[in-house]
């Protein structure tokens, strides 16, 4: 039992993680890494990231070069910030880290190790594939979305037209040469496949929440709803990016609909790419209960979360396959229902539909929207127990110590010699 317990304190293998943000950064994909990074690092693996000393929000950000945060090591190489105002600008910055990234990869990877490819930027596995290859490592790769076809799909197809192709090739080349390929869904899993990507090297582990953080809490103990004067209103949040692959037509449409009905109220808490173009609707409309608020930190999620009584979830009907909208794991495990405006026979819906945690309304239908919306405002048993529903889901599916766990256990399969599993419920605990 010593020497087991010796063997996963300090394994002989490194597990590098490779992502443009990390912690201290809140966008979602850091946060995602970063929770699992450091849950792994508590359970004896030694875990080092690569990624960029830029924030999100503020790209011009300087982090240190290098730290070690609550047993990670954090490599961040210096890279371009152009920003995301403009494709161009958006390529260099990529194109950099690409760079910046695979010349430290060199130096941090050693033979044995296990890297994960994470997919900002776009195209990351490719670099990493070459210097898992050079360094003699295993490579996993953890798709959070699927390019080139997401740009595809929103209208952006690169020109000319055979480079997008010769872009999707490269890339299966690089999950073919990996050890494992990690997807968010059932229907992320079947695009892959429908690539003639072999079955077995690809895994489905959903994103979680930390249920631990984030628990139901009543509305009224909301400090973020006081702060707002929502106390008596049937509050219908949306947190969270709202970016390219979500649509907010919908939502709005409703908002319009109900603009004379004083009982509800619309808040946003976030940012994204689209949130500019809502606030100018709202201000157009003079929809004065339509409300803002910008990201919150990770200690006031649980009540930013509570401040809603449901909470939006979008995604266009297109990136279905290629996209599974993280917010749905904090939304759960704060024991509120979601409202998923999208295609019926998505991920998400299907989630909502068998677990009875929410409703699902296509887009463009704001009057569909609004009757459901008020059939849930003279329904609160109905509310109640779909938020009910929602909690169950989040700690039986969607916790963080099961994610990590699935993780190791992984880990472990694809480096046995250097890593060990822990038992099965031991990061349940």
């Amino acid at each position: 039992m010593a020497d087991s317990t010796s063997r996963l304190a300090q394994p002989r293998a490194q597990l590098v993680f490779v992502n443009r943000y990390f912690h201290p950064d809140e966008s979602a994909t850091s946060r995602m890494t970063s929770d699992l990074a450091f849950r792994l690092a508590q359970s004896g693996v030694r875990v080092s990231v690569v990624t960029s000393r830029q924030l999100y929000e503020n790209p011009g950000a300087r982090l240190p070069a290098f730290e070690c945060v609550e047993g990670v090591n954090i490599h961040r190489v210096a890279t371009a910030s152009l920003g995301r105002g403009n494709l161009i600008g958006r390529g260099v910055d990529y194109l950099s880290f690409h760079l910046a990234a695979g010349a430290r990869l060199l130096s941090v990877l050693s033979a044995g190790d296990v890297v994960v490819a994470e997919t900002d930027p776009p195209m990351i596995s490719v670099v990493v594939a070459r210097a898992a290859q050079l360094r003699r490592a295993h490579m996993v790769n953890w798709l959070q979305d699927v390019f080139p076809e997401v740009a595809e799909a929103l209208g952006m197809s690169l020109k000319p037209a055979w480079l997008g192709k010769a872009l999707m090739g490269i890339r299966d080349g690089s999950l073919r040469r990996a050890a494992a390929n990690i997807v968010l869904g059932e229907r992320m899993r079947d695009h892959l496949i429908a690539r003639n990507l072999d079955p077995r090297r690809i895994r489905v582990i959903p994103n979680w929440s930390d249920t631990r953080k984030v628990a139901p809490l009543p509305t009224h103990q909301s400090q973020t709803r006081r702060g707002l004067s929502l106390r008596d209103q049937f509050v219908i949040g949306y947190s969270g990016n709202l970016g390219r692959a979500h649509e907010f037509e919908t939502l709005l449409g409703a908002a319009r609909l109900l603009r004379e009905d004083s009982r509800f109220a619309f808040l946003l808490t976030g940012s994204g790419a689209k949130v500019q173009a809502l606030r100018q609707a709202v201000t157009a409309d003079r929809l004065r209960h339509f409300h803002f608020l910008p990201f919150q930190p990770p200690e006031r999620l649980q009540d930013s979360l509570a401040a809603s009584d449901v909470h939006v979830i979008s995604l266009l009907p297109e990136l279905e396959g290629l996209i599974v909208p993280s917010k749905l794991y904090g939304i759960l495990a704060a024991g509120r229902p979601s409202v998923f405006i999208g295609a019926a026979d998505g991920e998400v819906a299907k989630v909502i539909r068998e677990h009875q945690c929410g409703i699902t309304v296509s887009v463009g239908d704001s009057e569909g929207l609004v009757r459901q919306l008020v059939s849930m405002l003279e329904r609160p048993a109905q509310v109640a127990q779909m938020g009910r529903n929602a909690r169950s889901l989040a700690q039986s599916h969607y916790t963080a110590e099961r994610a990590a766990q699935t993780w190791l256990q992984l880990l472990a399969a694809i480096a046995p010699a250097a890593i060990e599993a822990p038992p099965e419920g031991v990061l349940q605990t």
